[in-house]
């Protein structure tokens, strides 16, 4: 199927986002490698680190086996960036286990990690789970999960400086009617100066600045 939309006339961008990681097969892959409009920021959803908690939340594989899909990814796709899900606090989720979480997010160094705070839902088999975690412990491991997200973010960020990114511009910034809004590629959010004649296309920027949550760029 991307193969094929890749083929289609005025079809720009195509996103991929948010499959099972069990659906990353070797076509998919060579898929999103090959195909020029295919954006190669790729969503794997993790939710947690650790084998038990995953077998506890219902997911099909492991630590290991989502670390060694991430290994080939990024060996068969060129400049690969990763986003993905997190849940901290999960029912019977040990500070130990917590670590593991953090030990993927060091080493997969995701582009984007989308974080949330379990919260007990009625009828679901986690509602019923014992050994549900304090509110003040998912709280402070949130913080410690987004403390390393964020220097992560920081670092990342530095290398997009200099750089030209093909973006997309998507409308007018929501914070600054003055100026516009796009994506790059790997789904970075780029705010720039120019005409709202500009909305629609795609435009190569040189990136000048980078912030925590998005970057500047001038149209070259």
């Amino acid at each position: 199927m991307l193969k094929e939309i890749n083929k289609i006339d005025g079809i720009q961008r195509i996103r991929f986002v948010s499959p099972h990681p069990k659906d990353f097969t070797d076509d998919v892959i060579d898929a999103i490698a090959t195909c020029d409009k295919v954006c190669k920021l790729v969503h794997l959803p993790l939710q947690s680190g650790n084998t038990k908690v995953l077998k506890e939340m219902n997911r099909k594989y492991t630590k290991e086996q989502y670390l060694q899909l991430v290994e080939k990814m990024k060996e068969k796709i060129p400049n690969l960036s990763l986003s993905t899900d997190i849940i901290v606090g999960f029912p019977g989720e040990t500070d130990e286990e917590f670590e593991d979480t953090l030990d993927v997010v060091r080493k997969v160094k995701f582009e984007q990690v989308y974080m949330f705070i379990y919260s007990r839902r009625v009828g679901t088999p986690g509602d019923k789970m014992e050994n549900q975690i304090l509110e003040d412990v998912k709280h402070k491991r949130f913080d410690k999960l987004k403390a390393l997200v964020e220097s992560q973010m920081e670092e990342i960020n530095k290398k997009y400086v200099g750089t030209v990114q093909k973006v997309l511009i998507e409308g007018e910034s929501k914070n600054n009617k003055d100026m516009l809004t796009g994506r790059t590629d790997s789904n970075k959010v780029v705010i720039l100066e120019g005409s709202k004649e500009l909305i629609g296309t795609m435009q190569n920027l040189k990136i000048v600045s980078e912030h925590m949550w998005y970057l500047k760029g001038e149209i070259i």
